[in-house]
């Protein structure tokens, strides 16, 4: 039997393939309890089957009892959808996505609180050990699952949302006594009244005059067989809306009330004449002065003034690290981490990111593969360049013999470099049932040992959960960024042109001003073979503007040469 605790992992035995992490032990034919020739096993020849088969399908008429889904539609009411039929393709491909999109949405009844999930730290610490030690490359993705499958390899955290006002969407609070998390304070306070009510306030009963009277039946609560007392009785009413208040405050109280039941029973009778004869008290306790309450109404506003500052507070995130604690949460809780976990278990991003600051903690790197999936390991990835770096004729080998076997295992490499050697009772013909004493490796098998511990810590050599090994990739060379272009300086001649030409440029915009007409007008382009220029305003109608011309406007421009 196994001691290793729940929240530690043993990598090496999760990653291997699906064959061999079963057990040994298990046998498939365990249920197997033979038989003849026979195929169909034990079955027999049903009788039922065998009437249908000779008498018919006595359903009915087919045509008559199947209807399509337009007809069905058209007998509902106008506007109302017909529910999917598991039997029609489409109707039963709406309903499977109908399904799988509530899996991926909360209820809207679910509070407004963010849920994150923490692996424990131990747990990390250990799988973190087993990674330096073995110098692999694990999946981070695959870990996660690994650590979400056991609730006692995390913890669940439960977090204030803040409004965009900076309100909290849902206040949250915390029972000192057993580190309980409650939604409301009323809540955590009838959880102490119920759960750790002798720890403040000690119960008396003293006894009283019984009621007078002749009692033949009396109202009993048909959820909780509490004893109500006869209908009539003074006090019936106040005892029937305290118990729907105290323990069924979900079901609406009509409902509450036409599940009470009149019992006529004399035994039931006598007890609830006996339960009348007692009158309770309420000792408090871990209090300065003695003092007795008369009702439970009196026993919480008794609490409430002394002892919840104490016992109940307040927080913004609190978690919740056993299992047992999160068996105690309230419902609503329950099923906001319920789909919170769902969630994680189909993209767990929430616990891959509190995995990698942990490992990253201890040490670890962490290194895509083909630019997709994460893995951690001791070291990332580091090209080896064997001809500007001086290596030993060991790792030159090494290195080459990955390079050129694929998919490369150790002991490939070491049935290569180091192939063991034959032991010296195979040679003499001794008896090998005995089991051999573990011998110490030979001295090449240890300088591979250690020329490859060298690599795969210093990130030359990847090798990876499967145990397959592999070099670091050459980096791919860097684009090279275009030189800045620099201005050449130009000659004072051309300098003194070109503050000519902007003088005269000056020089025409008057002249430009002088000849524009009121009349909108358009510039043509100068055409190089003629020496002037006309600027023609062509026809224009009350579309586009506002003035109508009957005869163009030429004005000629001076010869910009």
């Amino acid at each position: 039997m196994s001691t290793t605790p729940e929240s530690e992992l043993d990598l090496d035995l999760h990653f291997l393939p699906a064959w061999a992490q079963k057990s040994s032990e298990v046998n498939p034919y365990a249920k197997y309890e033979g038989g003849g020739d026979d195929r169909r096993g034990n079955r027999g020849d049903r009788p039922e089957t065998r009437q249908r088969r000779d008498f018919g399908d006595r359903r009915g008429p087919r045509p008559e009892r199947a209807k399509s889904g337009r007809e069905s539609a058209q007998s509902g009411p106008p506007g109302s959808r017909p529910e999917p039929n598991r039997r029609e393709g489409g109707s039963a491909g709406q309903f499977g996505n109908a399904r799988r999109d509530d899996r991926r949405e909360p209820a809207q009844s679910l509070p407004e609180v963010e849920v994150n999930f923490i692996p424990e730290e131990k747990g990390v610490e250990s799988l973190a050990r087993q990674i330096k030690l073995s110098g692999r490359a694990y999946p981070l993705f695959e870990i996660a699952q690994l650590v979400l499958k056991k609730p006692e390899r995390y913890h669940v955290q439960f977090r204030v949302i803040k409004k965009p006002d900076g309100q909290p969407a849902q206040l949250l609070w915390v029972c000192n006594l057993d580190e309980t998390v409650w939604l409301s304070e009323q809540e955590a306070v009838n959880h102490v009244m119920g759960r750790h009510f002798g720890t403040f306030y000690q119960t008396e009963k003293i006894p009283t005059d019984p009621p007078k009277g002749t009692y033949t039946f009396v109202a009993q609560c048909g959820m909780s067989g509490v004893i109500l007392g006869p209908p009539n009785y003074h006090d019936y009413q106040i005892k029937l809306r305290k118990l729907h208040a105290e323990r069924f405050s979900r079901v609406p109280f009509e409902v509450y009330k036409s599940r009470v039941k009149i019992v006529r029973d004399e035994a039931v009778v006598k007890q609830w004449l006996e339960e009348q004869s007692f009158k309770t008290e309420y000792n408090c306790l871990n209090v300065p002065e003695a003092k007795k309450l008369a009702s439970r109404e009196e026993v919480e506003l008794h609490f409430r003034e002394t002892h919840l500052p104490n016992i109940i507070r307040q927080v913004d995130s609190f978690t919740v690290s056993s299992p047992a604690g999160r068996s105690q949460l309230p419902p609503s809780l329950q099923a906001l981490s319920r789909w919170a976990w769902e969630d994680q278990r189909r993209f767990p991003i929430n616990i891959v990111t509190a995995l990698s600051q942990q490992f990253a903690g201890h040490g670890l790197q962490f290194f895509k593969v083909n630019k997709t999936v994460t893995h951690v390991a001791v070291a990332r990835p580091h090209y080896l360049d064997m001809i500007a770096t001086p290596v030993s004729e060991g790792v030159r080998r090494i290195v080459e013999f990955i390079n050129a076997t694929r998919k490369c295992t150790r002991r490939q490499l070491f049935a290569a470099l180091a192939p063991a050697p034959v032991p010296a009772t195979a040679e003499l013909g001794e008896d090998q049932s005995k089991p051999a004493e573990p011998s110490e490796p030979p001295p090449e098998m240890k300088a591979v040992i250690g020329d490859l511990h060298w690599l795969i810590h210093q990130g030359h050599v990847i090798e990876f959960a499967n145990g397959i090994l592999e070099t670091a990739r050459q980096p791919a060379p860097r684009p090279q960024k275009p030189a800045p272009r620099v201005a050449m300086p130009k000659p004072e001649g051309a300098r003194a042109e070109e503050s000519a030409a902007a003088s005269s440029a000056t020089e025409a915009a008057p002249s430009i001003a002088e000849a524009a007409s009121p009349v909108q007008t358009v510039v043509a382009e100068p055409t190089p073979s003629s020496e002037t220029a006309s600027i023609t305003a062509p026809e224009t109608t009350a579309e586009n503007s506002p003035v109508r011309t009957e005869s163009p406007v030429e004005t000629v421009l001076p010869n910009a040469s």
